[in-house]
């Protein structure tokens, strides 16, 4: 992003957790389902056993752990003014970057 010039503010999610409220905000703004912010192959996800327990737990209970620990957020996370992406698929953050 910097090669091109794209002004962004960088945040350190695993540090900084995004709060629930954040995260509804993006899923509403992407249309992303709420696992798709989730790291599922991440080691803190695997520990939890959320593969089994996901259907088991409820959307706040889902939330709540996002909020508790930045390690389960997949990253990165960009937030422009009308999308979100998740993870880093070259071809998708090219065609709304420079779209």
């Amino acid at each position: 992003m910097d090669d091109n010039e794209f002004s962004y503010e960088l945040r350190l999610i695993h540090k900084d957790n995004p709060k629930a409220n954040e995260v509804r905000e993006w899923m509403k703004k992407s249309g992303l389902d709420l696992k798709r912010f989730f790291n599922t192959n991440g080691k803190v996800f695997k520990e939890l056993n959320l593969k089994v327990r996901w259907a088991s737990l409820s959307e706040e209970e889902l939330l709540s752990l996002l909020e508790s620990d930045g390690m389960l957020h997949k990253r990165p996370v960009l937030v422009g003014d009308d999308f979100v992406l998740t993870g880093f698929k070259l071809a998708e953050w090219e065609s709304k970057l420079k779209g």
